[in-house]
């Protein structure tokens, strides 16, 4: 049973950590109405408001994924390594 809580949180982090890529790169490159980008911005949206209220803009540049993407791989771990305490 543990190893597949494993493979399906390792599997959650890099799936979400992919949809941030593909949101910063779809931001520089596709319209915001285009239906692809709108469909990634309602996924990713919702979680990146919570990060956005503590982590201003700096000089226009939204550093709240990449913080994100960090804390995404921080959690991975830490439940990969209780897992595998057990």
């Amino acid at each position: 049973m543990i190893p597949i809580l494993i493979t399906l949180i390792r599997f959650t982090g890099m799936a979400l950590t992919w949809l941030m890529i593909l949101y910063v790169v779809l931001s520089y490159f596709m319209s915001p109405y285009h239906p692809i980008r709108q469909t990634v911005d309602r996924i990713v949206e919702p979680i990146l408001m919570p990060i956005r209220r503590f982590l201003p803009t700096t000089g226009g540049l939204d550093f709240s994924p990449m913080v994100l993407i960090i804390l995404i791989q921080v959690l991975q771990y830490a439940l990969t390594r209780l897992l595998l305490s057990y």
